[in-house]
This record gives structure tokens, sequence and C-alpha cells, in this order.
């Protein structure tokens, strides 16, 4: 039987965080560079080799309208793949949580503690890009840099369902339905691109209800320097599934770990 009960958070949750940052402490350097690679790649392949062909975008230079809609799917990427590879590696393989669990702090604790992480690690990783994406000539007003808090939710909120599929996934490869089925499609589809309005009217509705749609409706005006709209909806879906993701990650892994 599932533990269903909510989640009780508490300060002892910055313990995991802080035994997480050591840890990656080590790990900086590898990791800033993968997180970096491809959204660089992105932000020259298509922001001036494709912007050069499209010119303007949504009122914008199209590499400001990719640059912005880069920041926040990376968020979401570094998210994921935080709460699926290193959750369940800290989870399974290694029984990091096991040993955790033998201290003074429970299962609500350390998912509070690697909701945090995760959320950190997208906020470096969006941070990072918005600075080369200021460097590259994208960004043009100090607006931008309001979009930070907005990374760090981004990051709560991708980190939640990822480690949902964590404490329901019997090995790594059971990941790739989650990334081709979930995350993959939200990156082509929520507007990092072009905008959704382009998209056939059904599927215009249907990506209203993904998380991606939302983070880059917030993201791309504080980028460009324009005025953000629907901030209370955007950001009440983003809160949506950070507390519904936690909820579930918490109830899930009680029941892997204790029952």
């Amino acid at each position: 039987m599932s533990d269903l009960r909510l989640p009780r958070l508490s300060w002892r949750a910055l313990a995991v965080w802080k035994r997480n940052a050591l840890v990656w402490r080590k790990l900086i350097a590898p990791a800033l560079l993968v997180n970096l690679g491809e959204p660089f790649l992105f932000l020259l392949g298509l922001g001036y080799g494709l912007g050069f062909f499209i010119g303007h975008m949504a009122g914008m230079p199209y590499l400001t309208f990719l640059a912005s809609g880069i920041i926040a799917a990376s968020t979401m990427n570094t998210a994921t793949f935080e709460g699926l590879y290193s959750v369940f590696t800290r989870m399974v393989p290694q029984r990091t949580y096991e040993a955790i669990l033998a201290t003074p702090l429970d299962v609500d604790d350390i998912l509070a503690g690697e909701m945090l992480w995760c959320a950190s690690k997208s906020l470096l990783s969006g941070v990072t890009i918005l600075a080369v994406a200021t460097l590259l000539g994208a960004v043009h007003d100090w607006s931008a840099l309001l979009a930070t808090p907005i990374m760090f939710l981004i990051g709560l909120c991708f980190a939640g369902p990822a480690m949902v599929m964590s404490a329901l996934s019997p090995n790594y490869d059971f990941f790739s339905y989650y990334m081709t089925l979930f995350i993959t499609p939200m990156f082509i589809v929520c507007g990092v691109f072009y905008p959704i309005e382009t998209l056939p009217a059904p599927l215009q509705s249907a990506v209203q209800v993904l998380p991606l749609t939302h983070a880059v409706a917030l993201v791309r005006p504080l980028v460009a320097g324009g005025a953000v709209t629907d901030v209370a909806l955007h950001v009440s879906v983003l809160l949506a599934y950070t507390v519904v993701g936690y909820y579930l990650a918490v109830v899930l892994v009680r029941r892997r770990l204790i029952f």
C-alpha cells in the first residue's frame, strides 16, 4: 500500500542540496560544456544561418526569438536529465537514498532537496546561455535579467515529472519513452523555433497544456524587452506541474524504498 500523505517540507532538504553541490563541484567543467554545447550550436547554426534568410519573426530578430526559446528549452532539458539519470543513479545503483534514510532525513526531505538541486542546475544553465546569447547580440534589454527567477521555476516544473519517471523506472532504458513521447515533442511544437500560432488550430489548443509553452511565453518577452502577458496563467501552469510532480514523486519513492 502506498503512503499518500502530503509531503512535509523542512529546511533539512538543504542538506541534500548541499551534498549534491559538493559532488557536482568536481564535475563542473564537463557539465557546463555539455549544457552549453548543443544550445550554442543551435544559436550559431540556426540563429545566424537560418536567421539570415528569415530576418525577423514575431516582431524581433530571429536570433533573439530563437535564443529566448533555447534558454527555456535548455532549462527544461537540464532539470529533466538531472531528475532522470542523476536521481535514478543515486536512488538505485549507488543506493545513496538508503544511506540518507539512515539519518534523520526522510523521503520528503530527499526529494525536496533534489527538486531544489535540479532547479539550481537549470538556473545556472539558463543564465550561462543567456550570457552567451548576450555576447552574440541576441539580447538588447536589461529586462532579460528578470527571466532568472522564471528559469528556477522552470527547473522545478520539469524536475517533478522527471523524478516520477525515475521512481517508476526499472532501468535507464525506460527513460527513452519519456524523452521521445514527452520532452522531444515539446521541444519541437511549443514555440522554441517558431510561433505556436503557425500550428493547426487543434494543435495550438493541445500545446497549451504543455509546460514548455508557458515557459517560453514567459522568457521570450523578457529576453526581447517586450511586455509579458497572461503572467498568472503561465506561472500557475508551471506551479501546478511542480506541485503535482513533487507529490507523485514522493509517493512513488516512498513505495519503492520503504514499502
